[in-house]
């Protein structure tokens, strides 16, 4: 059979644990018994980036910026355990945060939504789209473990000589831990474009929060940059298509998305929609079934799963144990690339291979056969679950192609 092919590369980024043997068995089981992959390839694993200096992940990111898109699998962003495990020379960064940094982009990530499995808040009928600023706060922060009788301050310097300081805390009769995060005017106003360009394109609404009432400056800014970019460049847009912008403290919009049916996009800070994106996710049944891609002001596109490397699993599968971890979202990681790079080069067979493999992933799951993370979840009138390892469900989504 001829294979499906396209021009210009994909960056493919390896990875870790379990999500790297997955990302092997994607590849020759449903991915190049039809499509000739052209991909730019970085091994982003742990012991590479040790090995390299983790210059292959800022080489990674820079090859995204060159070729507009990308595909990455899950990466470990080591802990001191992990330093021990991998004997590291130092904590590497995480290689999700320095992609997007040199990106500047913002991650939207959307449940996959199936038949059989209703989400745990039984209201959100419809997606719920988590936008995640993608720069600085506690991701570019910079921390310093305090002695007793210590006094802290914030001081910026400017250019011309002028020091501007405030004090931080007194910590004369106990030890403690101080923390500085930073953002950028131009950053924050690229997430507020790229959250109302994806609002205009997906036709949502767009909610955003953030605790401006305790942040006076910090959180202030975002809360003023969004208002000042949606009233002089989307208003308009928006009003056209009958599509709404809202501002809420953080607190009430969980409370006001909890009781919402879903059906928009939730633009969060860094933390806040790194935190959100897991929760939505496992409401609607799985992280497993959440989408995740990055998008940059200048149209460049990095897609990935959400979850992790699945650490647990991964050391089973070393015992030589069948596991059945859930591959869904890194399949619709490589449905997305692909998907992206036929639109950028007017390639109709490469797109419809990609919607084609996302129909047959879902209706293998619609028809009963799923990993077991997902069994316990099914309920559909007249089908019973099976529960099968990651590789079975491959090849049961594989028949479907």
């Amino acid at each position: 059979m001829k294979k499906i092919t396209y021009k210009t590369p994909i960056v493919e980024m390896q990875g870790d644990e379990m999500t790297r043997v997955l990302w092997d068995m994607i590849k020759d089981i449903l991915l190049e018994p039809h499509v000739e992959l052209n991909t730019e390839f970085y091994d982003l694993g742990l012991p590479n980036r040790e090995k390299t200096g983790d210059r292959v992940t800022v080489d990674a990111a820079n090859a995204v910026k060159k070729y507009g898109v990308g595909v990455k699998c899950a990466t470990i962003t080591p802990n001191a355990q992990r330093v021990d495990e991998y004997n590291l020379s130092q904590m590497w960064l995480s290689p999700n945060g320095t992609i997007r940094a040199i990106l500047d982009g913002t991650v939207f990530r959307a449940p996959i939504q199936v038949k059989g499995i209703t989400p745990y808040v039984q209201g959100w009928t419809k997606p719920i789209t988590i936008a995640r600023h993608a720069y600085g706060d506690v991701y570019k922060n910079s921390e310093i473990k305090v002695d007793k009788g210590a006094e802290c301050a914030l001081e910026v310097r400017y250019p011309d000589g002028r020091r501007e300081s405030k004090k931080i805390y007194d910590f004369s009769d106990c030890g403690g831990v101080i923390q500085g995060v930073h953002n950028r005017d131009d950053s924050i106003a690229s997430f507020a474009r790229s959250c109302f360009n994806y609002a205009l394109d997906t036709k949502q609404d767009v909610w955003f929060g953030t605790k401006d009432t305790i942040s006076k400056i910090y959180d202030r800014r975002f809360k003023d940059i969004f208002s000042d970019i949606y009233e002089t460049e989307y208003k308009t847009k928006f009003c056209a298509l009958g599509l709404n912008y809202e501002y809420s403290l953080i607190d009430d919009s969980v409370a006001r998305v909890i009781r919402s049916n879903g059906g928009f996009i939730w633009a969060l800070k860094n933390y806040d929609g790194d935190v959100m994106s897991d929760m939505v996710a496992t409401a609607y049944g799985s992280l497993a079934m959440m989408t995740s891609v990055l998008v940059s002001p200048d149209g460049n596109y990095e897609y990935e799963a959400a979850h992790g490397t699945v650490t647990r699993h991964y050391y089973r599968y070393l015992k030589g144990e069948k596991t059945s971890t859930n591959p869904v979202a890194t399949i619709f990681a490589w449905t997305g690339a692909l998907a992206r790079r036929g639109m950028t080069e007017s390639n109709a067979e490469l797109i419809g291979f990609a919607q084609k493999l996302e129909r047959a992933t879902l209706d293998t799951i619609e028809n009963g056969q799923m990993t077991g993370d997902l069994a316990p979840m099914f309920h559909r009138d007249g089908i019973t679950p099976e529960s099968l390892t990651s590789e079975e469900f491959l090849r049961a989504v594989a028949k479907r192609i």
